[in-house]
């Protein structure tokens, strides 16, 4: 049991740092663009001001371009631009591992979940005596209160990381 419990606290923990490392990703473009709003995952705005910027026509979820001098040569891209780039690529490559990882955390969890009673059993089985159950149980019972933290979670970092997706569309 301690070793599906360890498997899910890995998952979980992975996909806590993706997640974590995709809204640091938000901050820093936000910085780069000037954007004052920092306290919400939404970073339209700051792909705007960036399109203003640097008289974009287009982007995608990479901000792919060429800039272009008045006289059609080939520029070299600003270092704001650059630093957005790369923000917007961490980003994207953050968000999909934070969706990734929750879509096989949450089978785990939803395991761990349907197993409860037959975990509480098997507990109870291999203790030696009650005190031993007692304490075993106590930590069962710790155990899967810390699984449906982390579902809530999950589906929480998930749900975010899709919302970034749909912003980027």
């Amino acid at each position: 049991l301690d070793l599906r419990f360890n498997d899910m606290a890995e998952s979980f923990n992975e996909q806590q740092k993706h997640y974590e490392a995709m809204v640091e990703h938000i901050r820093k473009l936000k910085q780069i663009s000037g954007s004052t709003n920092v306290d919400n995952l939404a970073f339209a705005e700051c792909i705007g001001k960036i399109r203003i910027e640097h008289k974009m026509k287009g982007y995608d979820f990479s901000l792919v371009t060429n800039p272009i001098g008045p006289e059609g040569e080939n520029e070299e891209k600003p270092l704001c631009l650059q630093s957005a780039q790369s923000e917007v690529m961490g980003l994207s490559d953050r968000a999909k591992a934070t969706i990734s990882k929750g879509t096989a955390l949450i089978q785990l969890i939803d395991w761990l979940l349907r197993g409860h009673s037959q975990m509480a059993e098997q507990v109870k089985g291999a203790a030696e005596n009650y005190q031993e159950e007692g304490r075993l149980c106590d930590n069962l019972e710790e155990n899967m209160k810390e699984v449906r933290r982390a579902k809530e979670l999950s589906q929480r970092y998930r749900q975010q990381a899709g919302e970034v997706y749909n912003e980027a569309a």
